[in-house]
């Protein structure tokens, strides 16, 4: 199968569920969802898009959340100062109508957009949302840099604005670096320079919500609850039954053509939990659009498009497309089990890479030979060396480990969620690799992300499967999960899963944070990607190619 080569970011369907569907107040009464009404420049607005999601989400709230599946359903109602473009992945504004930076490339001056509301809530007095200000935005960033147990993303502003550090400390009450001008005006001034700022202002845990909010539901309620500026707002919630989205009729944004964005009217989302179940409700017509496919199912599902294009049967549209997303094993360090960097690396020599894409995925990956970090534009993933299928030196290092033919090496567990059963048969394939070239016995305990995702950070753990998809185009989004300052004494959770800690990563980690030079802080990036093979932090697996089809 062709596949394109332009880089995707998984939660680009959100953009585009944006540009495909503009005011606020969701009043099902006055919107008809069925009603299609021609606008300018050939658009139409109107309409229902049919989606699902395999698993439920984890939480709505922006800086609690660390999954696809929950981003792909907040992501509809939140935004932040930018966004990024769906088609050059660049990050651009969004609620920040301008900005400007100073010649020290510290200091950033953002000038919001005037007459921009958050959703009507009962939250808000006479439940009318009220206009977005710059104190909203410094009262969530000042969130972002706290070390709050909801907070998952302590690190974003951390070390990078200037009194972020003290006040996640205590020792301020307030983060110097961020700073109200007036009500449109927000000036946010940095440690070093760093020119990935709009980058880290695009991902969702940036995006604003209002005071009100926390202080009517509690940030244990906004997990199940949303209040946020975008072009749709919920109507109905239920984890893994059922969402709903109507159009913001108070949106801002309109298209070139002068017409008021959303388009679409209605969003539904379901919790169909088997691929095989969703490509079935897709081929009925009950779904428009499906994210990823059952891997038997590859084969028929090329046979059929092939014929569709020939008119031969039902039209749909087929989309592939290279992602920014790796699917990896995760050892944790701290454990008994995992603490020897040959039964490790061990792991990552016995398994085959290659047949594990061409065989059980049909051809649908690319093998992770080449370190963590996806391929992306300037980084060199070829000068990454990484493991290579080689069983024989594979026992060898189980044997100099202590544990020659598996014998002594205790039972092992792998924790996975099932992303419709596709995580079981690779799973299933790694076992028997396992068993036959280590002698290894590994069981499987699948379960819902929503309760997999919680145990990993807790570090309750030893061996899982997680798949990390970029939240912007960079490799510092894919190493920072091994940054030894995300491991904190006071705090229960981590974004550092495998509890890593190695001085010389987190040297070349922060030395690439702060250097300008694209090629040198490439290669830095890089040099952190080889410790990583090193040491064998993770067995890297794959990076995903992505399949979307589309009903026309």
């Amino acid at each position: 199968m062709k596949q394109l080569t332009s880089l995707s970011i998984a939660f680009l369907f959100l953009l585009t569920l944006t540009n495909c569907g503009g005011d606020n107040a969701a009043d099902e009464n006055a919107i008809d969802p069925t009603k299609i009404e021609k606008a300018e420049g050939g658009k139409y607005i109107g309409g229902v898009l049919r989606l699902n999601s395999i698993e439920d989400y984890t939480s709505l709230f922006p800086v609690a959340i660390n999954d696809i599946y929950s981003t792909h359903i907040a992501g509809n109602s939140y935004e932040g100062l930018f966004k990024f473009n769906q088609k050059t992945l660049e990050a651009e504004p969004c609620l920040a109508e301008s900005f400007e930076i100073d010649n020290s490339k510290k200091v950033y001056t953002f000038h919001l957009r005037k007459g921009v509301l958050f959703h009507d809530d009962e939250c808000f007095a006479e439940g009318k949302g009220r206009e977005v200000n710059a104190n909203d935005f410094k009262y969530c960033f000042e969130f972002l840099c706290s070390g709050h147990e909801e907070n998952k993303w302590p690190t974003l502003f951390r070390d990078r604005l200037v009194g972020a550090v003290d006040y996640a400390n205590g020792k301020a009450e307030s983060v110097k670096g961020i700073e109200v001008v007036d009500n449109y005006t927000l000036k946010l001034t940095l440690v070093d320079p760093f020119a990935g700022l709009p980058d880290l202002l695009a991902v969702l845990a940036a995006a604003v919500y209002p005071k009100e909010a926390i202080d009517k539901y509690g940030y244990e309620g906004m997990h199940n609850h949303i209040v946020g500026t975008g072009p749709f707002i919920p109507t109905v919630l239920e984890n893994g039954k059922n969402v709903e989205f109507l159009r913001n009729e108070k949106y801002w944004k309109k298209d070139e053509f002068g017409n008021k964005l959303p388009y679409l009217a209605k969003i539904t989302v379901s919790f169909i939990k088997t691929k095989p179940e969703e490509l079935k409700a897709f081929q009925d017509g009950n779904l428009d659009m499906v994210w990823g496919l059952p891997v038997e199912e590859i084969p028929n599902i090329m046979a059929s498009f092939e014929e569709a294009m020939e008119g031969k049967n039902r039209q749909f549209d087929l989309q592939s497309i290279n992602s920014l997303n790796i699917q990896y094993y995760g050892f944790l360090f701290t454990s008994e089990t995992f603490s020897d960097v040959k039964v490790r690396r061990a792991f990552n020599l016995a398994v085959d890479r290659d047949s594990l894409v061409e065989f059980v995925l049909q051809g649908e990956g690319i093998p992770a030979h080449h370190g963590f970090v996806p391929p992306m534009s300037g980084y060199p993933t070829d000068n990454i060396v990484g493991f290579e299928y080689n069983p024989k030196l594979a026992a060898d290092l189980m044997k100099q480990a202590g544990y020659p033919g598996g014998k002594g090496f205790p039972e092992i567990t792998l924790h996975l969620n099932s992303n419709g059963g596709t995580n079981e048969k690779i799973a299933t394939y790694i076992q028997g690799m396992l068993k036959q070239n280590l002698g290894v016995n590994m069981k499987m305990n699948v379960i819902p992300m929503s309760e997999l995702h919680p145990q990993a950070e807790k570090g309750q753990l030893d061996f899982w499967r997680f798949g990390w998809i970029a939240d912007y185009p960079d490799p510092s989004n894919f190493l920072y999960l091994f940054h030894g300052k995300n491991i904190d004494s006071t705090k229960e959770t981590s974004i550092n899963y495998f509890r890593y800690s190695n001085p010389q990563y987190d040297e070349y980690y922060e030395q690439a944070l702060k250097e300008i030079d694209d090629e040198k802080r490439m290669e830095l990036y890089a040099m952190c990607d080889q410790l990583l093979i090193d040491d064998a932090v993770v067995m890297p697996l794959l990076f995903n190619v992505d399949i979307r089809l589309i009903n026309p």
